[in-house]
């Protein structure tokens, strides 16, 4: 667990810093990607795109580049 997550769990509060890569607009999961991981586990593509606020057409959409450039580099 990043060591920020581990200070927000401390104090029971939502991560601040909205300037962090892994900060999401989701309180419930204190705002913070990693939390919402560990928490979740497995996501459908619409949970993922209401974390991020996108929609899950783009979140499909970067699943599938993503998986593209795995499947390339596998070659």
């Amino acid at each position: 667990m990043k060591k920020c997550l581990r200070a927000c769990h401390e104090l029971d509060v939502s991560c601040p810093v909205k300037e962090c890569r892994y900060w999401i607009n989701h309180e419930q999961e204190k705002n913070c990607t990693f939390e919402s991981i560990r928490r979740n586990d497995c996501m459908t593509l619409r949970e993922v795109g209401e974390r991020l606020n996108i929609s899950y057409v783009r979140v499909k959409q970067i699943q599938d580049k993503t998986l593209k450039k795995i499947s390339h580099l596998l070659k």
